[in-house]
């Protein structure tokens, strides 16, 4: 179900219950005056009744049927007189009155005052009447056909008017959804008009302040975070499709080399060991980037680590890669308690594996010695420090050394495939942490790492 038709059924509902309830909110009150008046009429009546037959005049035939004629002032009345004894004294109507007040009879007999029975439309009242030290019950009954009159109008007026309400109000609930869901019927056809080849496009904002104007930011900010991860993946696999083109290019040339013009078995050896290290090369670049496609958080499997652990193992890994480099380990701020100083939550091999790359770029570019630092920058995050006296990096290349397989242009001649760095940054991302390069040419690079402790 559209959202506009929910909201129009939703507000005709609100809206019809509470004319529903406001309406038999006014009947009920009308109905009830108009009994309680009714009913006090009655009351009146019995009481004149009382004053007129009982203490001015004496009760006899001749005189009841003048009386009667005299007394009745509303529609269908009926009145009777019953004396000590429940002796019949008088009555404007002898074959229907007797009928009518034989039950009430029993129940004004029960009553100290005054009783009112209603039958269908027809009410009647008992007043207990005191004459010369006796006790008298005068019934009056009627129809208030002017009352009922008025009260089925009323009735007629609440239905016709409920109904006619009830149209306008789906009528006015349809053109307010459609005006207030318009902005977003808006935003919906304008996301619907992006596609891959106009991400730079953007949906209207509006004002900018109410709940529409929201969607559309959090949806330009949304679509913002598409563009420049659609632009990464272009860029990630127009580099990838190069840096796998020329090594697969040069194997194929070696190859194809030595079929033709490899004679003795040195120059077949010759050419096969440099296949090989273009085997190896593509090997490496191939398992850089199913590494960095497959490490995201959802296969990060968390679970208490000690940093300093995983910092010795790849201390003791780059130590083999390269044994004539030498690898200083110090310690920075420590806390005052030492318990579980170096503990966090984390994934060892990850982490192993992002502080290796750290080293190796630091060994690879470097001839000196690696210094590697381990503390604290805080109480709660731990910091560790890999500084080497390098090169360096231009400033140009070091704002871009965490794009996948990006190489600086002076480290051509370097084996490597660009990704170590990368796959640094997301490892440390996911772990709640940053990474950070910092590098003076000519005088070497700092990496820093910064993990939340706990």
């Amino acid at each position: 179900m559209l959202i506009r038709t929910k909201l129009v059924l939703r507000f005709t509902l609100l809206v019809a219950g509470i004319l529903l309830a406001f309406s038999a909110f006014v009947y009920y009150f009308q109905a009830e005056g108009r009994q309680q008046r009714f009913q006090t009429r009655l009351l009146s009546k019995a009481g004149l009744v009382g004053r007129v037959l009982l203490r001015r005049r004496p009760l006899g035939n001749t005189g009841s049927e003048l009386r009667a004629r005299d007394l009745l002032t509303t529609a269908q009345e009926l009145i009777s007189i019953y004396g000590p004894g429940g002796r019949l004294l008088y009555t404007s109507d002898t074959t229907t009155a007797n009928s009518l007040f034989k039950k009430q009879y029993k129940l004004g007999a029960e009553q100290q005052n005054w009783l009112t029975v209603a039958e269908g439309r027809r009410e009647t009242v008992m007043l207990r009447y005191a004459y010369t030290g006796q006790t008298y019950q005068i019934f009056v009954s009627s129809v208030d056909e002017l009352g009922w009159a008025n009260i089925d109008k009323l009735a007629l007026v609440l239905v016709v008017g409920n109904v006619g309400a009830l149209l306008l109000i789906i009528l006015t609930g349809w053109l307010f959804a459609n005006e207030f869901l318009r902005p977003v019927a808006r935003v919906v056809t304008q996301v619907e008009q992006i596609n891959a080849s106009n991400l730079s496009q953007r949906v209207d904002e509006g004002n900018q302040r109410d709940e529409i104007a929201q969607l559309a930011i959090t949806f330009n900010q949304m679509l913002g975070r598409v563009q420049h991860a659609f632009e990464a993946q272009r860029s990630f696999l127009s580099n990838a499709s190069h840096e796998l083109r020329t090594p697969l290019t040069t194997l194929q040339g070696t190859l194809e080399t030595s079929l033709d013009y490899d004679k003795t078995l040195a120059d077949s050896q010759y050419s096969m060991q440099s296949a090989l290290l273009d085997v190896r090369h593509l090997i490496d670049l191939t398992n850089g980037l199913l590494t960095l496609a497959r490490t995201d958080a959802a296969a990060l499997d968390q679970r208490p680590v000690r940093l300093d652990e995983c910092l010795s193992q790849a201390i003791g890994y780059a130590q083999g890669k390269y044994p004539g480099r030498e690898f200083r380990q110090t310690f920075g701020q420590l806390p005052a308690d030492d318990s579980d100083v170096f503990a966090l939550r984390g994934n060892p091999q990850l982490l192993t594996t992002a502080l290796l790359n750290l080293l190796d770029n630091a060994a690879k570019y470097s001839t000196g010695l690696v210094t590697v630092e381990l503390g604290y920058s805080n109480a709660t995050t731990l910091l560790v420090s890999v500084e080497d006296s390098g090169a360096g990096i231009a400033a140009t290349d070091l704002r871009l050394v965490f794009e996948p397989l990006f190489r600086a242009a002076g480290v051509a001649k370097v084996q490597g495939s660009g990704l170590g760095l990368p796959l640094t940054q997301k490892i440390i991302r996911l772990h709640g942490g940053r990474v950070e390069l910092s590098s003076v040419e000519g005088q070497g690079t700092t990496a820093r790492v910064w993990l939340p402790v706990g």
